[in-house]
């Protein structure tokens, strides 16, 4: 009979008698009636297994001993026939997915009873196959379940399917998706929210061009795009700044969706946020006031971007404007949106307006977050002096406003280019205090400061405790060490610090060569200042006026009246013009070694009247205390 041959390879991979044994106990603790048939030499055995509740070992050896013997000329009754149904199949298929005991055979019996005459896996069948195999990350499975959609005529659930792509391509099984897109472009809703969600799954990962392939597929498949495939493939275009392709996408969606709906807003939002991007603004605010017009409700996203994309151009009137409007209906709620305000204010220097963007945020009870009250700070300081820049700070927080660790950082700054040290001192503890240990900015500017008051075991302190919250020294701390450490001649912390930045594989830079060739001249070590100096341009490194100072000055003292010459052939070759102390210097040094021709030379290379317009040109270092 043809049944036993379905029989024999059926079970072929379950003949243990351990599996049998696991598998009658799932299916009997669930009160499933099934029949586990198994090929031994030449007799054929239908193993019935008949239960009411929980089973013990005991019973179901009992249950196998008392196997009924069929052989193959036998007929079978109506209720052997009944144990082989569809139901049977499908239902010991999920007991066997239900427990994580028996899970594991669970594809495996699928794959043996998928042959069967008349079988048909059940939707939720299919569902709980998928989500055991997603588990297991068993992708050659997946692929072999979804030939099996279209062969046996049954696809799992539309939640199931799209959720199936979505995960195939975040994995990057990105074969497996194309796959199963293309079992399911003819199988309508499945259709649509399986494109929609590959598309949504491309754009995460940033492949664009990959969604806009699937759109095109969706398309040449005759499925009509949902609000959902429209909003990803918008997003796609906008992406890589195709906007003419954004702007006729949305044209078409409102053709087809002439009646407002919840995604509209959405799908409009990218549309403005394209535009703007693009530089056309305008033409975004036409069509939000067509879109207005024709009914449909605009959202705080559409406000949001259309007053950065106008306030990113500097269009402060038309900014101000929409930010109006939007206040009126209680759509101004974006961060985003007052942090471009903010932003325009400071680049036009209107400054004080940038008070009035945090007062309407307080007025909506909105967060002023760290971000916007750093902006807020900085343009004080750029363009309203570092004292107004302190009034205003103490303001705020006075206000309620809290600050965070990169406001922290700025304002630890002004405190130390005004020489206010206490006060820089009181807002640093603050902030460790409040739980910002990681600010490199906020260490660095600490360590600098103490460095130029000469207040070194302060300096060492706070780059010890900088390594204890766990916060990596960078260039700039070590450059502020080595400088301070060279200044008091402390030769070995120097040499201490250079070794355990080059350890800590944190790259010198043109300053860490400035601070230890500095250093080594101190201690008229200047051998080890031009084997330094060598290394500095071995690494391609550029020379300033500071380093050109120190190295005229080591080959003066160190009688390398050669060297000097050849180091002055660099500074002109560069394009380097001296100041008046270093023109002086150099040339000293070329007249007491009575190289009269090189002092001609530089004379002519290095003119006196430019030294002196580079000194009225250069900019002070910082603004002083009282200023």
């Amino acid at each position: 009979m043809a049944i036993f041959n379905t029989a024999d390879s059926m079970f072929a991979s379950l003949s243990s008698r351990k599996e049998l044994l696991i598998i009658s106990q799932a299916l009997v603790s669930s009160s499933i009636r099934l029949s586990l048939l198994s090929l031994s030499n030449s007799n054929y055995r239908i193993l019935c297994l008949n239960s009411h509740g929980c089973i013990s070992p005991v019973l179901v050896e009992e249950a196998l001993r008392d196997v009924q013997i069929i052989e193959p000329d036998q007929t079978f009754s109506v209720t052997q026939k009944n144990l082989l149904d569809n139901k049977s199949l499908n239902e010991s298929i999920c007991s066997l997915c239900k427990d994580s005991e028996t899970e594991s055979l669970a594809f495996r019996y699928y794959q043996k009873v998928r042959d069967f005459p008349g079988f048909r896996p059940r939707r939720f069948t299919l569902k709980l196959l998928i989500r055991y195999l997603l588990r297991c990350n068993d992708w050659s499975s997946i692929s072999s379940l979804s030939e099996d959609f279209g062969v046996l005529g049954v696809f799992p659930d539309k939640s199931t399917c799209s959720s199936l792509v979505g995960v195939c391509i975040k994995a990057r099984k990105f074969k497996v998706a194309e796959m199963l897109l293309g079992s399911f472009q003819f199988q309508g809703e499945i259709a649509v929210s399986s494109f929609d969600s590959a598309m949504k799954a491309y754009n995460k990962l940033h492949m664009y061009n990959n969604a806009i392939a699937v759109y095109n597929q969706m398309r040449s498949s005759g499925v009509v795009p949902d609000s959902g495939c429209y909003h990803r493939i918008m997003e796609a275009y906008s992406k890589i700044g195709e906007t003419d392709k954004v702007l006729s996408l949305f044209q078409e969606f409102k053709t087809q969706n002439p009646k407002p709906s919840s995604s509209s807003p959405r799908i409009f939002r990218i549309l403005c946020d394209s535009l703007g991007k693009s530089g056309r603004p305008f033409e975004a605010l036409e069509c939000f006031r067509e879109f207005s017009e024709e009914g449909h409700v605009g959202d705080s996203s559409i406000y949001s971007s259309l007053i950065s994309s106008f306030a990113g151009i500097r269009e402060v009137t038309m900014a101000e404007e929409l930010f109006k409007e939007a206040r009126e209906k209680e759509m101004a709620k974006d961060p985003e949106l007052f942090q471009k305000l903010i932003l325009m204010y400071v680049e036009e220097e209107s400054v004080e307006k940038t008070l009035g963007v945090i007062l309407a945020m307080k007025e909506i009870k909105m967060k002023v977050s760290d971000c916007i009250l750093c902006a807020v700070v900085n343009g004080y300081s750029k363009h309203r002096g570092l004292r107004e820049t302190i009034k205003v700070y103490e303001d705020l927080v006075s206000s309620g406003c809290e600050p965070g660790q990169v406001t922290y950082a700025s304002i630890i700054g002004v405190y130390c280019r005004l020489g206010l040290y206490n006060n820089a001192e009181k807002v640093f503890t603050e902030m460790l205090k409040r739980g910002f240990v990681k600010c490199v900015v906020a260490y660095s500017n600490m360590v600098s400061m103490y460095g130029k008051v000469g207040r070194i075991t302060d300096a060492r302190r706070v780059a010890a405790k900088m390594k204890q919250k766990g916060c990596e020294p960078n260039v700039w701390i070590y450059n502020s060490l080595m400088s301070m450490h060279g200044k008091v001649k402390d030769i070995r912390q120097v040499e201490r610090l250079w070794r355990e930045m080059k350890r800590r594989k944190i790259a010198p830079d043109k300053i860490s060569y400035t601070s230890i060739i500095s250093a080594y001249s101190k201690v008229k070590d200047f051998d080890a200042c031009i084997r330094f100096y060598n290394e500095l341009r071995e690494q391609r490194g550029g020379i300033d006026l500071a380093l050109a100072g120190i190295m005229v000055g080591v080959y003066s003292k160190g009688n390398r009246v050669d060297l000097l010459v050849e180091f002055l052939q660099e500074l002109k070759s560069e394009k380097l013009e001296l100041d008046v102390r270093l023109y002086q210097s150099a040339m000293n040094a070329l007249r007491d070694a009575g190289l009269q021709v090189q002092v001609k030379w530089f004379q002519e290379s290095f003119n006196l009247e430019n030294a002196l317009r580079v000194c009225r040109t250069r900019k002070p270092f910082q603004e002083k205390p009282g200023n």
